[in-house]
């Protein structure tokens, strides 16, 4: 096997195959390991730093750091009617992030809430239209096994 110098890499490597991490410009390295290093590890450690409680409830959404106009914040998603247990432990968790990184990484908390997996949301009519105007504008797609999964769809949407 020949070693190649690549002007794209920093190291040398081995015709053929190269990881994922090589390829990758130097510039996006350092946006990867500056902020998507901070939520996964969250991710990772999401059970340890919020409790057994609060981790079946709600997980973390995203992470958004400081610059000169906002502080660094943590978007959290909760279940419907959980909001106000983890509104009582905002600071407990802002307390255990800065703890876990070992420095001010977290300065506030932003809360969203989701429906629960049991309580079904209510699928809006996805087919408003009269009948006639579905089957134009089906007729119209040339894939035979396209319509005719669409025409399936139709059937079981309209039984519910």
């Amino acid at each position: 096997m020949k070693f190649k110098s690549n002007s794209k890499q920093r190291i040398k490597v081995i015709q053929g195959l190269r990881s994922f991490k090589n390829t990758l410009p130097t510039k996006v390295k350092k946006i990867i390991n500056k902020k998507g290093q901070i939520y996964s590890k969250t991710l990772e450690n999401w059970k340890k730093i919020v409790g057994d409680e609060l981790f079946k409830v709600c997980y973390p959404k995203s992470i958004k750091s400081s610059n000169s106009m906002r502080k660094s914040s943590l978007s959290i998603m909760v279940q419907r009617g959980h909001e106000v247990d983890l509104e009582y432990s905002r600071s407990l968790i802002i307390n255990k992030m800065n703890l876990f990184f070992g420095y001010n990484v977290i300065e506030s908390v932003k809360i969203s809430t989701f429906e629960n997996e049991n309580n079904k949301i209510k699928v809006k009519n996805i087919f408003n239209l009269k009948k006639n105007e579905h089957l134009k504008k089906i007729s119209y797609i040339k894939n035979e096994k396209i319509k005719n999964s669409l025409m399936e769809l139709g059937k079981l949407i309209k039984q519910k």
